[in-house]
């Protein structure tokens, strides 16, 4: 149930905060486009024989336990009747950008965080006098009307609205008028704030810290002791005093980049290399289509064992171009990879962007490319490349065209078809053009 009611007539002083979820968007859009999949537990997401993740689960299937983000293998056993896909990408970014126009239409504040997600600012004003209660529930029909549902939660500010929009799904409205977030966030546990992990709220705990109300008045040596100069923002945030703005731009991020987990494990150079130079295609087409170069290239490989390790080096110059970025990424191969070592996932990050660019957030947060960097290792070799960076930025900007009128899956290079059979086929939570 709504933590206030959804009356229209309670007046509405102040700024008004939307938080539009897409209710388990992927496996909607498939239970939309397979009338027969309807009213029937589906999963999106990687094979369950095959290392893959869920990326999204219907309610259907939530009833038994799956959830986002769990591994495909435990969501077979809690729902073995499950219909599983790998999902639909160009679908969902085409309904995603049809309900992001519903949103426009209501207000050009529009901050859209990922493909399923976005803020929108409706606070009233002198052009916009109609109540933010209203403009959520036309919001709602509207979305309905194109075969999905949404949840919204209003608030005073993002931090309200997004807590809100998670507490009544699906196709739930939940207001938190003006004067009531004190009371809608003090009984909340920690962990519902985005910015308390596993370590934070563990550190809390044993400290007798559990709800938001306790955390907002926790001692200030304790906050620090956590989040440090962000202490006072975590405080703000728990008494509901946060007052980001909507932002209609981007939030600039430190990355742009991809990643594969191998169905089985790779290990010899060329799988590696295989993996490795696939995604660096897709970080650097990305890189392309948002007009990036950055001057830093990071590697990343996780093992057998679940150890990981991560290298980054300098480019000579901004590159937006993977005939740059392999003879590079092979050097650094050998700095993580010896014979007889088993790597399960390999990651391509570009950071160092020369203009203040904004683009989607990576995959993997640039922190994950900690400076490992402890200089060449005595036994890297560069690999040749087989095609000169020039001539591959020539053939790269036409392969771009191709793909750009007839689909990503127009064109292959060699290296993607040795890599596509040994994939999870997990589908991505958050394509990074969406």
């Amino acid at each position: 149930m709504p933590f206030e009611g959804t009356n229209q007539h309670r007046p509405w002083p102040g700024p008004a905060v939307l938080l539009v979820d897409l209710d388990a968007f992927f496996a909607s859009v498939e239970q939309l486009d397979h009338p027969a999949w309807r009213g029937k537990p589906v999963i999106v997401g990687g094979d369950p024989d095959k290392r893959g993740v869920v990326s999204t689960a219907s309610y259907e299937a939530r009833v038994y336990g799956v959830r986002s983000a769990m591994p495909a293998a435990t969501a077979k056993q809690l729902c073995p009747h499950a219909i599983w896909t790998h999902g639909h990408f160009d679908r969902y970014k085409a309904m995603s950008r049809a309900i992001m126009g519903i949103l426009l239409d209501e207000s050009p504040l529009l901050q859209q965080v990922s493909i399923d997600e976005a803020f929108l600012d409706v606070s009233p004003n002198a052009v916009n006098t109609e109540h933010p209660v209203a403009i959520a529930q036309r919001i709602q029909s509207r979305v309905k009307e194109l075969g999905v549902t949404c949840s919204i939660g209003v608030g005073t500010s993002k931090t309200i609205a997004k807590i809100a929009s998670d507490m009544d799904k699906p196709q739930g409205l939940t207001v938190v008028y003006p004067g009531r977030e004190r009371d809608f966030l003090s009984p909340l546990p920690v962990r519902t704030m985005s910015g308390v992990g596993a370590r934070a709220e563990e550190m809390l705990h044993r400290h007798g810290v559990s709800t938001l109300g306790e955390m907002a008045s926790a001692p200030e040596r304790l906050l620090k002791a956590i989040w440090g100069k962000n202490a006072d923002m975590m405080r703000s945030r728990c008494l509901g005093l946060d007052m980001t703005p909507v932002s209609a731009e981007s939030d600039p991020v430190k990355s742009v980049s991809s990643e594969m987990t191998a169905s089985s494990d790779l290990r010899s150079f060329d799988s590696i290399a295989a993996a490795v130079d696939t995604m660096a295609a897709k970080v650097a087409r990305r890189l392309r289509k948002k007009e990036l170069a950055g001057r830093t290239l990071a590697l990343r490989m996780r093992y057998s064992d679940r150890s990981t390790r991560s290298v980054q080096r300098k480019l000579p110059r901004p590159e937006d171009n993977e005939f740059a970025f392999i003879p590079l990424l092979h050097e650094m191969i050998d700095e993580l990879w010896k014979p007889g070592m088993a790597v399960r996932l390999v990651g391509v990050a570009v950071t160092g962007f020369e203009e203040d660019e904004h683009v989607q957030g990576s995959l993997f947060d640039s922190e994950d490319f900690a400076a490992e960097d402890k200089g060449k290792h005595p036994h890297a070799e560069a690999k040749p490349p087989a095609i000169d960076a020039d001539h591959g930025r020539k053939l790269s900007r036409a392969t771009d065209i191709v793909k750009d009128r007839f689909g990503e899956s127009a064109v292959f290079y060699g290296r993607e078809l040795q890599v596509k059979d040994n994939t999870t086929g997990t589908a991505a939570k958050n394509p990074a053009d969406y």
